[in-house]
């Protein structure tokens, strides 16, 4: 989104120095910067105000610093460079017309927000975050990035605490609400499921009462918050009578689903490029949000048949020996790693072996939740590898590193199936890249 560098100075409260410019966007990142953008130094475990003269080498046409700094661009200092990259979230909030969609919950806001952008896209020129780019800093950097002309964009929006969501409801007003799970997950940081559902409902506690709310009606935690909000109510869920519901799903030879999708707008049949059957309740949150904003059903069904998820989420390849490897590695939590378990032994008649990695922040219920996923594993006839995680507990064979890993897998043959999971501090997915260096791997 264009801003001139004196409404960049007006957005923020700033002393503007140097030329009228324009900017592009913005980055926090000299590494990434494009050439137009403004480069926001953040002030963290390093300093970004180091970086300026990197950034502006880079081709930054402008840069917000809170002290004076000598560098060959335009500069506009603030008070506090994170609290002026909020009000320029605001104000690129501000000139957006069309529907703004937050996406939070437990699990599976990525992915749906994924589909959503994907689906939306087939009908309106639509902007989302980058990645999981779902904090105080990622989302403003989407909202002022969001291109001229943007019809619809889509936030993800993660929470470390109650109160997190609200705070990002405040930046990009959203006039459409999504909570796809609450789980037992950051409860080292929440403490408990009741304030996990607590945050994530601050979304719908947020929308306008002419808004939309889009509710996995399947979580009784989530179902309940229509009562937090104003706003219309679209309820979407596999196992519960709902606005938006699947039968018949099946998944192909390489776990993509196929089903039937219905809506308050007709059926229609929707196969999916996206992988896992836990793949169709996020399907069915980007249909309720679609649908709602006019989307025709049958554009629906295109955008969820063509859309990518992003990586390292459900990423199967075959190795030149013919093992099937399913990279899951970019983070891990009970509820998404059993679908992992499940879409393994989809794979595979022969031998399933998981690589899994720890499930963090699980708080006080972390060895439980560890020892019930060992559990269910050999249930399912899954050999379980654990890296550097001991609470997985004594029945499944234990390995120090990502090297032990891979050589553990040593005698894989044709026809076997590999799971590589665990949360992002386990940085597992260097097993199934070791595992598919191998010449002629697809």
């Amino acid at each position: 989104m264009h801003f001139s560098a004196n409404e960049v100075a007006e957005a923020t409260g700033g002393r503007l120095t140097g030329p009228d410019v324009t900017v592009d966007g913005a980055s926090i990142d000299s590494r990434t910067v494009s050439a137009g953008q403004l480069f926001v130094p953040i002030v963290a475990e390093r300093d970004g105000h180091d970086f300026i003269a990197t950034a502006v080498d880079a081709g930054a046409s402008a840069f917000l610093t809170d002290r004076a700094v000598d560098a060959d661009a335009t500069s506009i200092q603030v008070a506090d460079t994170s609290l002026a990259l909020a009000d320029l979230g605001r104000a690129a909030r501000a000139r957006l017309t069309g529907p703004v969609i937050g996406v939070t919950g437990s699990v599976g806001k990525t992915s749906t927000k994924d589909l959503l952008a994907q689906v939306l896209s087939t009908q309106m020129r639509t902007a989302a975050n980058e990645r999981s780019f779902n904090n105080e800093l990622g989302l403003p950097l989407t909202l002022f990035g969001a291109p001229d002309g943007t019809e619809a964009v889509v936030v993800e929006m993660g929470a470390r605490g109650v109160g997190h969501i609200a705070t990002l409801c405040d930046i990009a007003h959203p006039t459409i609400g999504v909570v796809t799970r609450v789980d037992g997950v950051h409860l080292e940081l929440f403490g408990s499921i009741a304030a996990v559902a607590q945050a994530k409902g601050e979304l719908v506690e947020s929308l306008p009462a002419d808004g939309l709310a889009v509710l996995n009606v399947d979580q009784e935690a989530v179902a309940a918050m229509a009562s937090r909000t104003s706003a219309r109510v679209i309820g979407y869920g596999l196992t519960t009578p709902a606005d938006v519901h699947a039968t018949d799903i099946r998944l192909d030879s390489e776990l993509r689903p196929t089903f039937t999708l219905h809506t308050p707008w007709g059926s229609i049949e929707v196969s999916m490029a996206a992988r896992g059957r836990h793949q169709v309740s996020n399907a069915l949150a980007a249909t309720a949000v679609a649908g709602g904003v006019g989307i025709d059903l049958d554009k629906i069904a295109q955008g969820l048949s063509g859309a990518a998820i992003s990586g390292l989420r459900m990423e199967l390849s075959r190795t030149d020996s013919g093992v099937a490897v399913l990279n899951d590695s970019y983070n891990a939590n009970p509820t998404s790693m059993n679908a992992a378990l499940d879409a393994l032994v989809g794979l595979s008649d022969r031998r399933r072996v998981a690589v899994l990695g720890v499930m963090a922040e699980l708080g006080d219920t972390a060895r439980a939740e560890h020892l019930a996923i060992s559990e269910r594993a050999a249930a399912l006839g899954v050999d379980v590898i654990a890296v550097d995680a001991a609470d997985y507990g004594s029945s499944v064979t234990h390995v120090p590193d990502i090297d032990s890993a891979v050589a553990a897998l040593s005698d894989l043959r044709a026809g076997d199936a590999v799971l590589v999971k665990g949360s992002r501090v386990a940085a597992l997915e260097r097993v199934a890249v070791a595992l598919l260096a191998a010449p002629g791997a697809s």
